[in-house]
């Protein structure tokens, strides 16, 4: 293992898409402490486009926005041969010139980190995990204008199969912590500072003041509005049986009542 990998912390940021990861992430790089990417000329400056070890974008195994759960190639434990130490160098090596390398703790984030923490540690032993989530029904109505043939329920499914199984191999790290995006965007100081700590770090010196705090309303009113389809009820409640636990394993409820 280099010197450089083996001496550094690699903060990874998990979580789908407009569940807040880039907002997450953002505010945690303005840390002194800490470097991200910026200005990589990549979507999001995501660290999924800047390197080649494993599959990008929609491709099988890649980041399939709204199906990214139901890939099962998309899934990627330390059992993978990807985790060699080979490939991790590799993987280093491209992420390495986008961040600043003077500092001790180093950040990506990509969505399919949500699927692939325990890859990512095999290949960065001092790994720490931050995974967001958001109300399901917010996430997945937002997330719709990039699923063309996904309806809403079946990307509800989606978060719940993707954020199950963050919950599961959440057991077999060694420092993750879940956060809500809710909680995010109404007091970033309380979310932030057990993390900070969690690094080792200082507080961020200015940490942000609060975000609107209604950004989910919008997609709770669409919500009403498709559930008026009854091809749209009745998918909904195929799919509450099994993304209820997990909703609510997060703090979200999926009846329609809360």
């Amino acid at each position: 293992m280099s010197a450089t990998r083996s001496s550094r912390k690699f903060v990874f940021v998990a979580g789908l898409h407009r569940c807040g990861t880039t907002l997450l992430a953002n505010m945690l790089a303005a840390h002194p402490d800490i470097s991200g990417f910026k200005n990589t000329g990549e979507k999001m400056d995501e660290g999924q486009y800047l390197q080649n070890v494993y599959p990008s974008g929609p491709v099988k195994g890649g980041d399939a926005v709204g199906r990214l759960g139901f890939d099962p190639a998309a899934y990627l434990t330390e059992k993978s041969p990807l985790a060699a130490p080979e490939k991790a160098e590799l993987l280093f090596s491209q992420w390495a010139p986008y961040w600043d390398l003077s500092k001790p703790v180093l950040l990506e984030k990509s969505p399919p980190n949500l699927i692939r923490m325990r890859f990512l540690q095999a290949c960065f032993p001092d790994s720490h995990f931050i995974v967001i989530a958001r109300h399901p029904v917010a996430a997945s109505v937002a997330t719709k204008k990039w699923c063309r043939f996904n309806p809403v329920p079946g990307i509800i499914a989606n978060w719940a199969m993707c954020y199950g199984r963050a919950a599961r191999d959440g057991e077999r790290l060694n420092s993750v912590a879940f956060v809500r995006y809710e909680d995010l965007v109404a007091d970033p100081r309380s979310v932030l500072r057990p993390i900070t700590d969690r690094l080792g770090i200082s507080p961020l010196p200015a940490a942000p003041a609060e975000v609107r705090g209604d950004l989910n309303r919008k997609y709770f009113e669409q919500w009403k509005n498709l559930l008026k389809d009854p091809r749209e009820r009745a998918m909904a409640a195929l799919v509450r049986p099994f993304a209820g636990p997990v909703a609510h394993r997060f703090g979200y409820s999926l009846d329609p009542a809360e």
